[in-house]
């Protein structure tokens, strides 16, 4: 019994398989598919980021009164110094990143095994970096208080230094319980209750003399505005609504409640994709340290996963500049 053969136009071609689109593996084009569609959903979410700052252009958070924080060095004012520190680390793990790949052309094992292994570290200690700094824009340094337009109202001494609630204000008797599921509404809850009521912001703020009140509008020097002494009482008194420390997705202490939700969504985002990159870059690792790619004689989910970590690593200077330094 003969079997006939039928051969086609395509057999040998580029589409028919004979050989590699653009000289690169199935595997290689499918990982630039999704960088493609991965970078057009992050240009989605900053485009919608740079139209929302500049319709509230006049009342966004400045980044360097925002991100002042550095772990174990509380009580000191450093803007931007630990974000610059997290960009560091993530840019060095793209380097090693780029010296495993080269590793993996000449099939080093020990080196691809190094340079992956400082990757991960490295990534690991974006990761943390981000969650700390979620955590410490969640729970706030100076706290305010919101008006009932929205607005934050902030507090200052004479010499414009931001002054903490914690630092003069004079905590009353409270009868007032947090509303939750259980004691209420099935579909009412908050989150923790404020330290102090607007009462008691009021009371404090009155008995002393030394201290304005700054809101979130900018002055065409791109500074906050000071409210005299007189103006700082009459706005606290006929509009302030609720006192708000920290941040979250209703309330936030900086200024509007917009930059928060953008923070919280982009960088969180974006966290995720590190984290994905880490986990994957973990699996590879042990299939490099178990011989697996040497076996094949190519080290090519390196350069995958490389890839990946390099668009990753990419994104993260746009989010920088847009949150951080524009």
């Amino acid at each position: 019994m003969s079997t006939t053969v039928v051969t086609t136009e395509t057999e040998g071609k580029t589409w028919g398989g004979g050989n590699e689109p653009l000289k690169a593996s199935y595997g290689k084009m499918m990982m630039w598919f999704f960088i493609v569609s991965d970078a057009l959903t992050f240009s989605g979410f900053l485009a919608a980021y740079g139209f929302s700052r500049f319709k509230f252009i006049d009342a966004w958070p400045i980044a360097d009164e925002v991100f002042t924080h550095v772990p174990f060095l509380h009580g000191q004012e450093l803007p931007m110094i630990y974000v610059a520190f997290m960009t560091f680390v993530l840019i060095m793990s793209s380097v090693t990143m780029v010296l495993a790949v080269d590793a993996g052309h000449h099939l080093n094992k020990a080196k691809v095994t190094l340079y992956m292994f400082l990757t991960i570290i490295g990534g690991l200690i974006f990761v943390g970096s981000q969650a700390w700094e979620w955590a410490t824009f969640i729970k706030g340094d100076f706290g305010a208080v919101e008006t009932k337009g929205g607005n934050i109202l902030q507090f200052v001494d004479a010499e414009g230094h931001r002054v903490a609630l914690k630092d003069f204000v004079v905590a009353g008797e409270h009868d007032r319980v947090q509303q939750e599921r259980k004691n209420g509404l099935w579909f009412v809850g908050e989150g923790s209750l404020p330290s102090y009521t607007v009462e008691d912001v009021i009371h404090s703020f009155e008995a002393n003399d030394n201290l304005l009140i700054r809101t979130q509008e900018l002055t065409e020097d791109g500074q906050k505005t000071v409210l005299s002494r007189a103006e700082s009482l009459n706005q606290l008194k006929t509009n302030g609504k609720l006192v708000v420390e920290g941040a979250n997705l209703q309330h936030n202490e900086y200024g509007s409640p917009l930059f928060a939700d953008f923070f919280f969504f982009i960088t969180g985002f974006h966290g995720f994709h590190v984290f994905s990159g880490v986990v994957l870059n973990i699996i590879i690792f042990f299939n490099v340290v178990l011989g697996t790619y040497e076996k094949r004689k190519s080290y090519e989910m390196v350069e995958k996963v490389g890839l990946y970590w390099h668009f990753v690593d990419l994104v993260w200077v746009f989010v920088f500049t847009f949150f951080y330094l524009v």
